[in-house]
């Protein structure tokens, strides 16, 4: 993890705020994905969570309290597991303009703040109430951007 950055975020707001600051200063990517494929592809994890997420993905909710017992302490820490393959429909596709993507993803977090009822059962985790919730994006967003080194001006 030598080349990897430390980093994690309180909430989603701290997400905006580092993605605006590499979007500003400029960046290394140590990892597969720029910053706007990075943005695109939190957005595809995170919208579900307003707007539903595909039924097929509940397919195995019985295995939500396992993994929420299991899984979810480990992807909200600081080391969180690497190399699960993302699946096709949350992949970002390439030559994505790393502004444009930047906004959709400060845009999808102020929709996820401005929501009023209850979010959709996260697909791993299940049921979580809105602070669980942001924390588990927060924690998602801190796991990839931490790929991308601000460049000293």
């Amino acid at each position: 993890m030598s080349d990897l950055r430390f980093l994690q975020f309180s909430n989603l707001d701290d997400a905006i705020d580092e993605a605006q600051r590499l979007l500003a200063s400029g960046y290394v990517a140590h990892g597969n994905w720029s910053l706007g494929q990075i943005c695109r592809h939190l957005r595809l994890v995170q919208d579900p969570s307003v707007e539903g997420y595909p039924t097929w993905m509940s397919m195995f909710a019985f295995l939500r309290p396992i993994m929420r017992r299991t899984l979810m302490p480990r992807a909200l820490s600081a080391d969180p597991p690497r190399g699960i393959r993302t699946m096709s429909s949350f992949q970002p596709g390439n030559d994505l303009d790393d502004a444009e993507e930047v906004e959709r993803f400060v845009a999808s977090v102020k929709r996820f703040h401005a929501h009023e009822g209850a979010y959709y059962p996260h697909p791993a985790f299940g049921r979580l109430d809105p602070q669980q919730l942001e924390q588990v994006h927060a924690a998602h967003a801190a796991h990839h951007i931490r790929f991308l080194m601000p460049r000293s001006h």
